[in-house]
């Protein structure tokens, strides 16, 4: 089983400064490690500023090369949240299915999952996903989409074909 390399990016004004702890990478870091099979080697706190979520993204992805790079914070309404637009900036190509999975897991527990405007995308060989900011929307979002995560690395790393057989599901004849 492929040990995935996982950056964490969090885009808070109030944790960069250190008025806040970022509760939610914390949480984010336990769940990459038990669900995921994965280690985190890249960790940063940044300012809510289109411009230093780039390049932080682009420096964990090319220069760190992490498989996944999950952010947390920055995809609600405020006109300081700008995870999104950020993501929508360095990626190859949207992943909508994610984003769309986390927007329906959600909503079992509150009707303002609708407002979450996170992205999920492909840059190169590496795969972001936008988080909400609170502890609670990460562990939902994150579990809501962890079962398909090693597939989608395996085949956008070209480890394995889009089409694979699945060992749980019997063969259709």
């Amino acid at each position: 089983m492929t040990m995935w390399r996982v950056g964490i990016l969090t885009a808070s004004d109030k944790a960069s400064r250190g008025e806040r702890e970022d509760e939610s990478a914390k949480l984010l870091m336990e769940l990459v490690k038990n669900e995921l099979n994965g280690q985190v080697v890249g960790y940063r706190v940044v300012p809510d500023c289109i411009e230093t979520l780039k390049e932080n993204m682009i420096e964990l992805i090319d220069r760190e090369n992490v498989d996944l790079l999950l952010t947390t914070g920055g995809t609600g309404l405020s006109p300081r949240d700008v995870t999104p637009e950020a993501t929508r900036k360095i990626i190859d190509r949207e992943v909508p299915g994610l984003s769309e999975e986390m927007r329906r897991a959600s909503l079992q527990s509150t009707r303002r999952a609708l407002l979450t405007r996170a992205v999920s995308g492909t840059r190169g060989n590496t795969l972001i996903i936008n988080l909400p900011g609170s502890p609670k929307g990460v562990k939902e979002c994150f579990m809501a989409i962890s079962d398909q995560l090693s597939h989608a690395l395996n085949i956008l790393q070209g480890k394995t074909g889009e089409c694979a057989t699945n060992p749980d599901l019997e063969e259709v004849r």
